[in-house]
C-alpha cells in the first residue's frame, strides 16, 4: 500500500487538503462490498488465519455500536474541502497499482527510484528517531524525546539486531533501506501492490540490501505469521482513510496491527492526514473497543488478561517544522510511537 504525498514545500499550509470519508450509511451496498473485495484482494503464499468476511462483519459491528472512532471523527482546525474524487482514487488498490507500474517502468528505463513519500528529510528523521527509541527500549530506559542522538555504533547494532521489523505498505521500500543504514538487520516489507514489491526488490538488489525481504500482502487481511518487535507505517493508515469504506477499513487495520505487533513491541505511525493528538485518540478509541469486547464475550480469566489497553502512547517526533493556523499549532507530518502491552 502506497503512502500519501505531501504538498510542495511552498504550498499554502492553511489550504492543505484533507480527505473525508462518505457517510457510513452509504457504504455497504452489495455492489460496494463486491468492488471493495476485488480491489483489496490478496496475492500471497500464506494461509489465512481468520475468516475475512467475519472480520469485516465484526469491524462493521464495532463501528456501528459507537465503540470506535477514527481520527477523522475528531474535531480539528484543518480544512475539510470536498475531496470525493481524491477519496475514490487514492484509497483504491487500482490507483496504486498504476502508480507503481509506472514507477517500475521508469526504474527499468532510467534507473529512477521513484518518489520518496513525505520527502527524504522526513524519512531520515523517522529512521534515526526510531533507532533512538528502540535503543532506549532495549536498554530499559524511557524514551528521552531526543529525535536524534549519537552513540556507540557497535553497541547500537547489537541492540538493533534483535528487532524483527515490518514495514506495512512499504511502497518502494526506501524506508527499510534507511532503517538498514541505522543498524536494523531483520527487515520485512509488505505491500498489496505487485508493482510496489517488484520495485522495492529491484531497488534493494541494486543498492546492496539483500537482507531485506519483500512480500505481497494486504495488512487488512494479512496472511503473515508471527509477530514483529517493530512495525512501521508511513502513510498506509492515511491511504486506508481515503477508501470509500474507510471507517470499516480502519477498524480492520487496528485489528490486524494488534496481531502483528509483538507484546512489548513498538508501532510507529507517520501521517500527513492526522495530527499526533488525533492518532492518539484513535488508538485510545480502539483500546476501549477491545476492552468492551472482552468484557462482553470473554471469560473472567480473559477479562483480567485484556483489562490493560492493547496500546499505550510512547513518544512522538518533536523536530518537524510547525505552523500556526486557527489558533492551533500543527505540523505537516506527525510521527507517533505506541507500545504494545
Amino acid at each position: 500500500m502506497a503512502e500519501i504525498r505531501l504538498p510542495p514545500e511552498d504550498s499554502d499550509l492553511s489550504q492543505q487538503p484533507r480527505a473525508t470519508a462518505p457517510p457510513t450509511s452509504d457504504l455497504f451496498s452489495d455492489d460496494d462490498r463486491s468492488i471493495a473485495a476485488d480491489s483489496w484482494s490478496i496475492k500471497s503464499e500464506y494461509g489465512s488465519t481468520l475468516d475475512d468476511e467475519q472480520r469485516h462483519a465484526d469491524a462493521a459491528e464495532a463501528l456501528y455500536s459507537g465503540n470506535f472512532r477514527a481520527a477523522s471523527d475528531y474535531s480539528s482546525d484543518k480544512d475539510e474541502p470536498d475531496a470525493e474524487t481524491v477519496t475514490s482514487m487514492l484509497g483504491l488498490q487500482s490507483y496504486w497499482d498504476a502508480v507503481y507500474d509506472n514507477e517500475l517502468a521508469n526504474f527499468h528505463d532510467h534507473g529512477n527510484a521513484g518518489e520518496v513519500w513525505f520527502g527524504i528529510d522526513v524519512m531520515e528523521v523517522v529512521a534515526s528517531w526510531t533507532k533512538s527509541l528502540c535503543i532506549d527500549i532495549s536498554q530499559g530506559h524511557k524514551p528521552n524525546h531526543v529525535d536524534d542522538k549519537s552513540g556507540n555504533t557497535e553497541l547500537d547494532d547489537k541492540y538493533l539486531s534483535s528487532w524483527r521489523v515490518l514495514d506495512i505498505g512499504t511502497g518502494n521500500g526506501l524506508l527499510l533501506q534507511e532503517l538498514a543504514k541505522q543498524g536494523f538487520s531483520d527487515l520485512t516489507g509488505t505491500d498489496y501492490s505487485d508493482g510496489a514489491i517488484n520495485l522495492a526488490q529491484s531497488l534493494a538488489d541494486r543498492d546492496g540490501f539483500s537482507n531485506i525481504k519483500f512480500l505481497v500482502d494486504n495488512v487488512l487481511e494479512t496472511k503473515l505469521e508471527g509477530q514483529f518487535q517493530l512495525v512501521m507505517d508511513k502513510g498506509t493508515l492515511d491511504a486506508i482513510g481515503l477508501h470509500p469504506e474507510a471507517p470499516v477499513k480502519r477498524v480492520l487495520y487496528w485489528d490486524s496491527v494488534l496481531r502483528l505487533v509483538a507484546p512489548a513491541g513498538i508501532l510507529v505511525i507517520t501521517s500527513c492526514n492526522s495530527t499526533k493528538d488525533e492518532i492518539v485518540q484513535e488508538v485510545e478509541s480502539f483500546n476501549l473497543t477491545k476492552i468492551h469486547t472482552s468484557q462482553e464475550h470473554d471469560t473472567a480469566k480473559d477479562e483480567e488478561t485484556c483489562r490493560d489497553r492493547p496500546f499505550r502512547y510512547l513518544s512522538h517526533v518533536r523536530s518537524y517544522p510547525t505552523f500556526m493556523f486557527g489558533g492551533t499549532e500543527g505540523s505537516r507530518v506527525a510521527t507517533v510511537a505506541f507500545l504494545r502491552n
